[in-house]
């Protein structure tokens, strides 16, 4: 029997900065902890991209579990147990020791616990599709996509860090703190276990994998969205949430966006790979975590919140493409700029700013377009094409940067989003003589 649902009421945009954390660390954890880890460690720049195709590949099929999370349990139920299933697979990709022979145990598993993420963000998508209100859809794409990009940031940044200079014997005190003051048995020899069997590594994807478990302490602010798509059976309600999702598609607005989503517009795909080639700039360890991680998420949390507040004040298809054009230019810029470690402190922190534009236009545009209803399969169907374009320009540029090295790399990162606006803008004009505005009723 499903849950009681509460009325239909909006939300501070802050909430939905903490519910896609998630989907933000457990990103953070591969594009920069293990990429950097695996770059120190001799593998090449390819297979990296490779990790990072496969870690967003499940992002590009979610839609399909879009009919579940809107015709099945409550979408607070979805988000906890995925939440849940994605921290327990990190802490198990984290005690897997980081050598080649286990590259294809470390993809399977990052593969799983970002099918587990795709499922939280289903969630959080629909939560945040129903208490958004049409004047602030901006802020609401701002504010979420400043979790998504902060999660990447901090958690990935903290993940760095921590495989640094973590020490595994806080693992054996947390267990021991944990059977004292929980209900709970078994913390404390699971905590001895892993400080004596867990790398420094280890505790980073460790501690990350509980950061992401404890997100579900937000759910109690949320609202639970009304199910109106819902029928009196589930195959019923698999037909409501068909017929909305083909309203979508039908409409101009709903086209628009799904072209927008399919092409490499505001991708910004070298946030998977700038730990894999911070070498070429001759940045520390250090700097890349601070840079691509911490600061990085900070800066570019504060580039969805700003990029969200202009979505709200202007077309916000046109800021998708015009932000993501400014990253083409910083690309550009940075190609010709010396290969130092200052260059690169600069230019990726631009980069990371300009970034959170770019997503905050990606959330404006893809709320504006689905509206409500079965909005965890509507906004899915538009984020998962989005992903596509990212995985083939993040493998685009890792190829050129084996066939070009960096300049050849940062350069096509800056003309082919170009190609796409072009694109875009080609269609727009084309099909606008097909959905004529229609006249307003005497």
């Amino acid at each position: 029997m499903p849950e009681r649902v509460s009325p239909e009421r909006s939300a501070h945009p802050v909430l939905f900065l903490v519910l896609f954390l998630p989907l933000g660390i457990s990103n953070g954890y591969v594009v920069v902890t293990l990429a950097y880890l695996m770059a120190v460690s001799g593998i090449g720049v390819d297979a990296i991209a490779t990790l990072a195709a496969w870690s967003l590949a499940p992002q590009t099929w979610k839609v399909l579990g879009g009919p579940l999370v809107d015709t099945t349990l409550s979408n607070k139920s979805w988000y906890a147990i995925s939440a849940v299933v994605t921290g327990v697979l990190m802490i198990a990709t984290a005690i897997v020791p980081l050598t080649l022979p286990n590259i294809a145990l470390i993809t399977v598993l990052v593969f799983a616990f970002s099918t587990a993420t795709g499922f939280n963000a289903l969630a959080a998508d629909s939560i945040m599709a129903h208490a958004t209100k049409p004047e602030e859809k901006g802020r609401a794409g701002g504010w979420s996509q400043a979790g998504n990009l902060g999660g990447s940031g901090i958690g990935g940044g903290a993940g760095l860090w921590l495989s640094q200079h973590a020490n595994p014997g806080w693992l054996d005190h947390a267990g021991r703190w944990l059977t004292q003051h929980t209900s709970l048995a078994g913390f404390s020899e699971a905590g001895l276990w892993l400080s004596q069997h867990v790398t420094a590594a280890g505790v980073a994807g460790t501690s990350l994998g509980l950061l992401v478990a404890f997100s579900c302490a937000a759910l109690p602010f949320a609202h639970e969205p009304p199910a109106g798509h819902r029928g009196d059976s589930f195959g019923h309600s698999l037909v409501n949430v068909g017929k909305d999702a083909w309203s979508l598609m039908r409409s101009r607005v709903g086209l628009l966006a799904i072209v927008a989503m399919s092409l490499p517009i505001s991708v910004a795909a070298m946030t998977n790979l700038w730990s894999a080639v911070a070498g070429d700039w001759h940045a520390s360890a250090d700097w890349v975590a601070l840079v691509n991680g911490a600061l990085g998420g900070v800066i570019s949390m504060a580039g969805c919140i700003i990029g969200g507040w202009l979505c709200d004040k202007m077309d916000r298809r046109t800021a998708f493409n015009v932000f993501s054009l400014t990253v083409c230019v910083c690309a550009a810029g940075m190609a010709f700029a010396p290969r130092t470690q200052d260059m690169f402190i600069y230019f990726v922190c631009v980069y990371m700013f300009l970034t959170g534009f770019c997503y905050a236009a990606f959330g404006a545009v893809v709320l504006e377009a689905i509206g409500k209803g079965a909005a965890a399969t509507k906004y899915n169907l538009l984020a998962s094409l989005a992903n596509v374009p990212i995985i083939y320009l993040t493998k685009i540029d890792g190829w050129a940067h084996t066939a070009w090295g960096s300049t050849g790399m940062l350069l096509t990162e800056a003309l082919v989003p170009i190609a796409g606006t072009l694109i875009f803008v080609a269609f727009a004009v084309f099909t606008r003589r097909f959905y004529k505005p229609k006249p307003a009723a005497a």
